[in-house]
């Protein structure tokens, strides 16, 4: 009966983990293109879409995993661990392509692969995982905030559009329940702390997360870090440009230019956030939106979201399928 509830405790969890953000994503999306013409997609894939740039816009697609998967291997190095150059890059082409099953699962699957092809520590390459999405969250920040300063208009008439008081967050920082909620997070960190320290049956816990801790760390010891430095902008920059590009693909967004292209991209980058099938649905939702800030009408701005998103995400899957394939004929030789 215990095994039986386990087990059952199991498929839901990964129901739950699978089927929330999927729902989610549709939903989303069922509501923005419930009234949409589908038809206008099927014209532009017929004639109104240019192939080559959107092509040229995919190279930067690839070449940001390149960079992420270099970048990774130089974190590692301060560690000890020193997997193959090629493992890394596949390990991060199939994270992607597993966070379109289940959001952030990739960054643990990634961590696995380097585990099982060459040895590396799981907790300390996870921590290096954590510091990397924080370097991606700081980079996320730095680009919104000079987007800020140079379209504060265009963004003051987002919040309005999509009914964001502004008010609320001023009124939330200088709220006394905020510092009273604020100093219970605090408190819960603490004892927290405190268990893992002085309790044996936190041993293997506080082992793994002592590890992780390590992982984080690294950054410090990186050998070359102008390479990282530039890895971490090439990422950035082929992010923004695998974006840019597709503007010129079509027509009604052709003559945009690059600075409703950053805000759209700040935008949808914060999008993502959202637990769904890579951004699936609020990426949708803060594209459209902005785009018809620029004069784009709703249903150019559609097509424009549906497209550009779904090829990119076809991008994921066969880059993933391509790393899952590679890895195992690359590290025959370990194998034998």
């Amino acid at each position: 009966m215990i095994l039986e509830r386990t087990e059952r405790k199991k498929i839901l969890n990964k129901v739950w983990q699978i089927g929330f953000p999927l729902a989610l994503g549709v939903v989303i999306l069922v509501w923005i293109y419930h009234d949409f013409d589908f038809q206008r997609v099927w014209q532009v894939l017929d004639g109104g879409m240019n192939y080559g740039w959107m092509l040229f816009s995919l190279v930067f697609g690839v070449f940001g995993h390149l960079f992420r998967g270099w970048r990774w291997n130089l974190t590692l190095a301060p560690l000890g661990e020193y997997p193959k150059l090629s493992d890394s890059v596949y390990a991060v082409f199939v994270s992607y392509a597993a966070n379109l099953v289940i959001p952030r699962v990739g960054e643990i699957s990634r961590c696995g692969i380097l585990a099982k092809y060459d040895g590396v520590s799981f907790s300390k390459s996870l921590g290096t995982v954590v510091t990397e999405r924080l370097i991606d969250t700081l980079c996320v920040v730095l680009i919104t905030g000079v987007t800020l300063l140079l379209q504060s208009r265009v963004f003051s008439d987002f919040f309005a559009k999509t009914g964001t008081n502004i008010g609320f967050f001023t009124e939330l920082f200088t709220s006394t329940n905020f510092y009273i909620t604020l100093i219970c997070i605090l408190a819960v960190i603490l004892l927290l702390v405190y268990l893992l320290r002085h309790l044996t049956f936190f041993t293997k816990v506080r082992g793994i997360l002592q590890n992780i801790w390590i992982g984080c760390l690294s950054l410090k010891h990186v050998k070359n870090l102008p390479l990282f430095l530039f890895y971490t902008v090439g990422i950035w920059a082929c992010y923004f440009f695998q974006f840019y590009v597709t503007f010129f693909c079509f027509d009604f967004s052709a003559d945009l230019g690059w600075m409703p292209a950053l805000v759209m991209f700040v935008v949808g980058s914060i999008a993502v956030a959202v637990p769904t099938p890579n951004g699936a649905g609020p990426w949708h939702f803060a594209v459209i939106t902005m785009m018809m800030m620029y004069g784009v009408n709703r249903e150019d701005a559609g097509i424009f979201a549906l497209l550009v998103h779904g090829i990119q995400t076809f991008l994921l899957i066969l880059l993933g399928i391509y790393g899952l394939v590679a890895l195992p004929l690359t590290n025959k030789k370990k194998k034998l």
